[in-house]
């Protein structure tokens, strides 16, 4: 059965003319929300007043159909330029990940505070009705677009120290940081409940049970905010906040980012409704809808949870935005034009490179009734209410331009506090907390990485590309470490690869998962691929060394030979830039005891195979390793035996057919780039960007954003890139006519020949690159017996992607993967 939902069946055209249809949603039955079976919330009445209402209505009165339209846009800075603004009335922008000043994603702080004056004095030269700006960004673990601002811990971390209060101050010192650089909105908080830890965005998730979103959601807000005061905006060094994703994208099937919620409206309401009564208690602003959907349908177009529900019993009053571009997905919309989205309920739609046409679209429905007038208008005064309570209509900033409030001593101490209350001991067999005094090796290829510490959404969207440079204000693990040890009396060495002279008495691993964010963190299984920290740890072991395993992840990962190589073992979660907080509870005092205890306790259960099959407490047949709310201490020690090493999966029967999806090297394949002067192994899409490579690589928008990687070979000799892993028998594939395929973009065209080769065969793509348009994506289909008759060995291919050239080109590609499709295809001339 499929029920109509209408929000108006008719509206007459603003010009006058012949009533018009206007778009309405049409929801499946097993998509629609009943508001009488949620729960009752409201904001507070603070948001607004009767003088606040009446300068709204004033200022409505004075604009223009296009004024008010373009209230419900909002662009990205990096497909908008203030002078846009001088004809465009916009009403918002962001800045999306790896979006910065004038194409700079490492601008400094001034650099970004001269962008928010440009598009301020922009938006206010253009005449008519001017409306202030609201600038959003995702200060999702502290200010984190802008280098040397305070990087907390990721939420994952915060879950585990369950310490509401921690998240309140964590909130204002964010809010302050935001403010200095002359943004006034965050999206946050994240109140996403993770139930399938496959999921890439699992560590913006506080805990997979919503009773820790409930005691955080409140006090971040509050924090972000302040209180909402009756007739007052937000007082100095607060922003406005954004709770999302609306709804369950936490729970969506296989842990598939942008996907679907297969499920009651009752485990809606249980479990994913999370903390959003309490944010909409606090007073929390606005509102973002999820990419994702529910049995089929899409939130951002689902008028019974974005109306129905959330303006009926939960009693919101602040403007609901929508995520990057998610309006384009609504059937029957794209990214230039969709009316459902706003007759759902979307208050301003996030078209960051799309804005143009969007707003040209969007203007042409409102016109005609498609969109009708009343709607437009209702979006309008929301949003105008919150900019009002923002502040953005008040005269002065006086935040602005205080850069001594990045990273401020007071901000470094409370990350710090936050990394020592996120840990959690899984294991410990008397190792620790290591004396002062002692003699420590400190190991791993992460132990001096801050950016690898800080994850994803760290100055770049995938948070990859970051040196330590790029943290002036930040500490590593090892310079945290050193600095204990050091000045208990002891020495401390780094040593990436675990080699050493001198016996330590005590070593510590550093390792785990490289950076990545949302699609392309999704994962397989939850497999610990790498083997390079479990060689170190046994040949520590074997050499009488205890080992400490440090390790960095977003989400729990099945460790079972890691933890038994190790006689500690702790998760780190992404802690941030504050690595001396791992040194205040691992290293104790000269005479061995503590200085401070462990405090964290999982937040997410620890898995005993590797599947990656959704475990969360309080479900049927529930048999994790380590439990929700595990987490032993000093205090509390127990001993934990040996741990069984069947994985319960096969990395290369899972990853036979697939090698970069969506934007990621799917395990256990991964990048190399060779050249003259060696190999480089980028990992998981990160960029190299050596003057000197003879290759190099960095992430580039396809299909979605930075989904695709482009190479640029400079000419200065044999140059290749490859993906490489684990040999697979591939005869069979080639038997079926199977086909690698890929999708591919000339930038540059290829100088030289350029020879492509799998399993040791070989084809020419020259002609193929050569005849293709500059600039455009074109998917191309090479059939593996190609590379057989040129005497590829198919039986065991370790590389199923390798482009060498020895001239100049530039070459982007996305979504290499077998292709079994029976489309015709030929090789390659």
């Amino acid at each position: 059965m499929r029920a109509t939902v209408s929000l108006m069946v008719l509206a007459l055209a603003v010009s006058g003319g012949a009533p018009a249809l206007a778009q309405t949603a049409t929801v499946p039955e097993a998509s629609r929300a009943h508001p009488a079976l949620w729960p009752q919330a409201a904001t507070p009445a603070a948001i607004s007043d009767a003088r606040t209402e009446a300068f709204v209505s004033e200022l409505m009165a004075k604009m223009t159909l296009e004024e008010k339209v373009g209230q419900l846009i909002q662009a990205d800075i990096s497909a908008i330029t203030p002078d846009d603004l001088k004809t465009y009335p916009l009403g918002s922008i962001l800045a999306g990940g790896s979006s910065g000043p004038w194409g700079d994603d490492k601008a400094p702080p001034q650099k970004w505070l001269d962008l928010a004056r440009a598009f301020r004095a922009a938006n206010e030269s253009r005449g008519g009705t001017v409306i202030p700006l609201i600038y959003g960004i995702d200060a999702v673990h502290g200010h984190n677009n802008v280098p040397g601002a305070t990087i907390f811990p990721h939420n994952i971390g915060l879950g585990a120290a369950r310490d509401p209060d921690l998240i309140r101050r964590i909130g204002e010192a964010t809010a302050l940081e935001v403010a200095v650089t002359g943004a006034e909105w965050t999206f946050g908080p994240t109140l996403a409940v993770p139930r399938d830890d496959r999921w890439g965005r699992s560590y913006e998730g506080y805990a997979e049970d919503p009773e820790v979103q409930r005691s955080y959601a409140g006090p971040m807000t509050l924090g972000l905010q302040g209180e909402l005061q009756p007739g007052r905006p937000l007082a100095p060094g607060h922003i406005a906040g954004s709770a999302k994703h609306f709804l369950a994208d936490g729970g969506t099937f296989e842990g598939e980012d942008q996907g679907d919620f297969r499920g009651t409206e009752q485990e809606l309401i249980d479990v994913h409704l999370g903390g959003y009564v309490q944010a909409i208690d606090a007073g929390v602003l606005s509102i973002m809808a999820s990419f994702s959907g529910w049995n089929g349908y899409k939130h951002s177009g689902n008028p019974t949870l974005l109306t129905d529900v959330l303006r009926g019993p939960l009693g919101f009053k602040g403007f609901v935005v929508s995520d990057w571009n998610a309006h384009g997905q609504l059937p029957g919309c794209t990214n230039e034009s969709c009316a459902l989205a706003v007759n759902a309920g979307i208050d301003m739609l996030m078209a960051p490179d799309s804005w143009k046409p969007l707003y040209a679209s969007t203007l042409a429905q409102a016109r005609s009734g498609e969109i009708p007038m009343a709607r437009v208008d209702e979006a309008v005064r929301r949003i105008l209410v919150a900019k009002v309570k923002t502040g953005l209509f008040e005269p002065t900033r006086p935040m602005e331009g205080r850069f001594e409030e990045l990273a401020s001593p007071a901000h470094r101490a409370l990350a710090r506090e936050a990394v020592r209350k996120s840990l959690v001991l899984l294991k410990n067999d008397g190792v620790l907390p290591v004396g002062a005094n002692a003699r420590v090796l400190v190991a791993g290829t992460a132990a001096d990485d801050i950016g690898q510490a800080s994850g994803g959404w760290t100055l770049s969207w995938q948070g990859t590309g970051n040196t330590n440079a790029d943290f002036p204000q930040g500490q590593s693990i090892w310079s945290g470490i050193e600095e204990a040890v050091k000045a208990g009396g002891g020495t401390a060495t780094l040593s990436a690869d675990g080699s050493f002279t001198q016996k330590p008495d005590v070593a510590i691993v550093v390792f785990g998962e490289t950076p990545y964010a949302e699609f392309q963190g999704d994962v397989d299984n939850l497999d610990y691929v790498p083997t390079a920290p479990l060689e170190t740890l046994k040949r520590l072991k074997a050499a009488g060394i205890p080992t400490v395993s440090v390790f960095l992840s977003g989400r729990p990962m099945w460790t079972n030979p890691e933890i038994n190589a190790s006689d500690a073992f702790v998760a780190a979660w992404l802690p941030g830039t504050e690595g001396g907080g791992i040194a205040d509870v691992l290293v104790g005092r000269a005479d061995g005891k503590p200085r401070h205890d462990f405090h964290g306790k999982l937040s997410f259960s620890w898995p005993k195979d590797a599947t990656g099959t959704p475990l969360n407490h309080g479900q049927p047949g529930y048999d994790p390793q380590f439990a929700y709310g595990y987490g032993l201490t000093y205090a509390a020690p127990a001993r934990v035996g040996m741990l069984s090493e069947e994985s319960g999966v096969s990395a290369q029967a899972t990853n036979l057919d697939r090698y970069f999806v969506d934007g990621r090297f799917v395990s256990p394949w991964s990048l190399l780039l060779n050249d003259a002067g060696g190999q480089t192994r980028p990992g998981t899409a990160k960029t190299t960007t050596s003057p000197r490579a003879g290759v190099a690589s960095r992430p580039v928008d396809d299909l979605a954003q930075e989904s695709g990687q482009q190479f640029a070979f400079a000419g200065t000799g044999p140059a290749s890139v490859e993906i490489w892993g684990t040999p697979v028998d591939l005869t069979r594939q080639a038997n079926g006519a199977v086909a690698l395929g890929f999708r591919y973009r000339v930038d540059v065209a290829p100088s030289a020949p350029v020879a492509f080769k799998l399993g040791g065969g070989a084809v020419d793509l020259t002609g193929l690159l050569r005849s293709a348009p500059v600039g455009q994506w074109r998917e191309a289909r090479i059939p593996l017996t190609c590379f057989r008759t040129d005497g590829g060995d198919l039986s065991r291919v370790e590389v199923p992607f390798h482009m060498a050239t020895s001239g100049a080109m530039t070459v982007s590609v996305s979504e290499i993967k077998l292709d079994a499709s029976q489309t015709e295809t030929r090789c390659p001339a």
